[in-house]
């Protein structure tokens, strides 16, 4: 058994008296040769998001929620929008360099800290269960801030400060304003910036390289130019009602017609996606000792990259933990909301298990690539978003996602398709790479010296 022995008297020197363990005995290293100071004092301005209605109907504003943070940098698509007054726009408006703090989720996830970039003139705002704060960046810049968040310092101290309750945790934006940060010289915090602005540069030249895949894809059906059109009014015969046991309108909408028979007419021909690959929807009961990768709809970046995962003995993972996963499989979110969650297992995830949210599919006909770029395209979106059903938790399930239609894409196309999602993925990497450099040099930093951070830096970039 680990105890700790504090005083009463201690209490008094958190506002709120806290005496839970895990706050009092968790608290982070920290370098005796670094000046540290509460993140509050370096804040020019904090606040919370709008808590607002959402849709996915590309009506009204863009708005950012957990999901669209990921390897420290908030991401460029958005799924969700609302509907809001030009005050409460000008409010809640984020601008180029604001750091978004999640301040509640599971217990995984709360603290997760990215920087947003602007990337258009287009108005953006963000929900309620995020904060941003900003910094006065000559006292500490939104990039060191992030990183920092980042670290295992920081996400320790966020940790220790998060309250729990069965399914989720939460950090208020005063517990934030009191993590300490230390005070590194600017030659660092620039270097750190520059980091992230490279990481930057690779995102949008990656989700360049991406659209072209998807463009390939959609010119090689006819449908380069083609937009969804929600017809208000058309009429269906009830015996299409009876053949597809349902009667909800929008199931019938001619838009999912127009999809459907643009692939059917493709000249290699096509099949139903339950005919071209193979569902892999038996569940795998982990062992109680064996520690396994655990991946879940939250992992999962907008351009089809897993961004981090759980791991943990059996004995320890979610229920819903029994999809066992190897390298090429495509792993496809079932949950209307969640629906352009879709990801390929590479090499580093082989045989990790992830949620029975996901459909598992795998084809010897298309490359998984080329599957991931169908099905995260308009293509695939909204055939996935028509077979949805149910009323609590609306899901596509698996025999309508066996429905879903899937063009022969003939080889050649297939092998430029595949190219171009290659080099988007290791832009991506790329990345990926400059950020956890940029992580790891706060770290070096605050384990050995700020001199020996900015050469480790150097070294690497």
């Amino acid at each position: 058994m680990q105890f700790k022995i504090r005083n009463l008297s201690e209490l008094s020197l958190h506002t709120d008296y806290r005496w839970d363990s895990g706050y009092l005995s968790r608290e982070p290293y920290k370098n005796e040769n670094l000046k540290y100071t509460p993140i509050g004092n370096t804040l020019t301005s904090s606040d919370y998001g709008i808590s607002v209605k959402m849709n996915e109907d590309s009506i009204g504003t863009k708005i950012y929620r957990m999901n669209e943070i990921s390897d420290m940098l908030c991401n460029r698509n958005i799924s969700k929008y609302t509907e809001l007054s030009d005050n409460q726009i000008a409010s809640y408006k984020l601008k180029d360099r604001d750091v978004l703090f999640n301040r509640t989720n599971s217990p995984a996830f709360v603290g997760r800290t990215g920087i947003f970039r602007k990337f258009s003139d287009e108005d953006i705002v963000f929900a309620s269960y995020l904060v941003r704060i900003n910094p006065n960046p000559e006292i500490v810049t939104p990039e060191y801030l992030t990183a920092f968040l980042n670290t295992k310092y920081g996400i320790i101290d966020i940790k220790r400060r998060a309250r729990h309750s069965i399914n989720q945790s939460n950090v208020n934006l005063e517990e934030v304003k009191r993590i300490e940060i230390p005070l590194l010289c600017n030659q660092l915090q620039n270097s750190i910036t520059l980091s992230f602005n490279k990481a930057f540069d690779s995102i949008q030249a990656s989700e360049a390289v991406y659209n072209e895949a998807q463009t390939l894809l959609l010119a090689e059906l006819g449908l380069a130019k083609w937009q969804p059109k929600q017809q208000l009014t058309f009429v269906k015969n009830f015996s299409d009602t009876e053949r597809a046991e349902r009667i909800d309108a929008d199931y019938f909408q001619p838009k999912y017609d127009d999809i459907v028979n643009a692939i059917r007419e493709y000249p290699c021909g096509w099949d139903t996606l339950g005919k071209l690959a193979r569902l892999k929807d038996s569940n795998f009961n982990p062992d109680a000792e064996t520690e396994y990768k655990y991946i879940e709809l939250a992992n999962i970046g907008s351009s089809g990259e897993i961004v981090s995962c759980m791991v943990a003995p059996g004995e320890d993972l979610p229920t819903r933990a029994r999809r066992k996963v190897a390298a090429g499989d495509v792993i496809v979110s079932s949950i209307e909301g969640s629906l352009e969650s879709i990801s390929l297992i590479t090499e580093e995830y082989d045989n990790a298990l992830c949620s029975t949210g996901f459909h598992v599919v795998q084809s010897d006909v298309l490359n998984s690539k080329v599957l991931l770029v169908l099905l995260k395209s308009i293509v695939g979106q909204l055939q996935l978003k028509k077979g949805c059903s149910g009323t609590i938790l609306t899901a596509i399930n698996k025999e309508e996602f066996s429905k879903i239609a899937v063009p022969k894409i003939e080889e050649k196309k297939q092998a430029e398709i595949e190219q171009k999602a290659f080099e988007s993925f290791n832009l991506r990497n790329r990345a990926k790479d400059l950020l956890e450099h940029a992580k790891r040099a706060v770290e070096i930093a605050i384990e050995q010296d700020e001199q020996t951070a900015i050469n480790w830096l150097e070294s690497v970039s």
